[in-house]
């Protein structure tokens, strides 16, 4: 569970001599974060993976961040609660806004079911380096395939507020990348994903950058 602790006021934020212009240029890339969200099951990580994938084949420096795996160590006191789910959001949108002054190109894959969280990312990142790839995968589906027993769990209420059971999940009203893994496979979404970076320039380094 969070703990309440008052913020510290005796900090001053320190600029680096090394822009984030210039680790782009160096990097010869634009950085950007590509949030996936959708249902548990969905294939979230799944594409996240193989688009990481077709990215270091192309020499993109990038990373991806896993919704299960941050929970494993930096976000491991949180629970599931709305208040630790909203923490869990914020705590990761800053770990992916400091990838992208490092000049990368992040990858985060959690079910992230609400749109003001992510609203909230999109705001502290930047509207320009924020695309938001809804994989909408029907939840019939996501039960029929649940990988993790988490959806038998929850209809057997071992799971309480489960997302999509007896949680709400409110998918994006316009999101940059809609893909729909009930329609196509892996690999075709996963380019999706990858032509849209190219397409829109995030695969070379960004204009003006000295």
């Amino acid at each position: 569970m969070t703990t309440t602790s008052t913020p510290a006021t005796n900090i001053t934020w320190h600029n680096s001599s090394v822009t984030a212009q210039a680790r782009a240029k160096q990097k010869q890339q634009t950085p950007v974060v590509l949030w996936f969200t959708g249902l548990s099951g969905s294939g979230k990580s799944t594409i996240a993976n193989a688009v990481e994938h077709q990215l270091l084949a192309a020499g993109v420096h990038s990373y991806l961040l896993d919704g299960d795996n941050i929970r494993h160590g930096l976000n491991q006191d949180l629970g599931f609660s709305a208040a630790d789910r909203e923490e869990n959001i914020r705590r990761i949108g800053e770990v992916a806004n400091l990838f992208v002054d490092a000049g990368v190109i992040v990858l985060t894959a959690f079910i992230s079911p609400f749109r003001a969280d992510r609203e909230k990312v999109r705001a502290r990142i930047g509207e320009a380096a924020f695309i938001e790839v809804f994989v909408d995968t029907p939840l019939a589906v996501c039960e029929a395939r649940d990988p993790k027993g988490l959806y038998k769990k929850a209809r057997a209420g071992d799971i309480p507020d489960f997302t999509g059971i007896d949680s709400a999940y409110e998918p994006p009203n316009a999101p940059e990348i809609h893909l729909h893994t009930d329609q196509a496979d892996i690999e075709t979404c996963a380019q999706q994903v990858v032509s849209y970076l190219d397409t829109h320039g995030f695969t070379r380094a960004p204009q003006g950058a000295n």
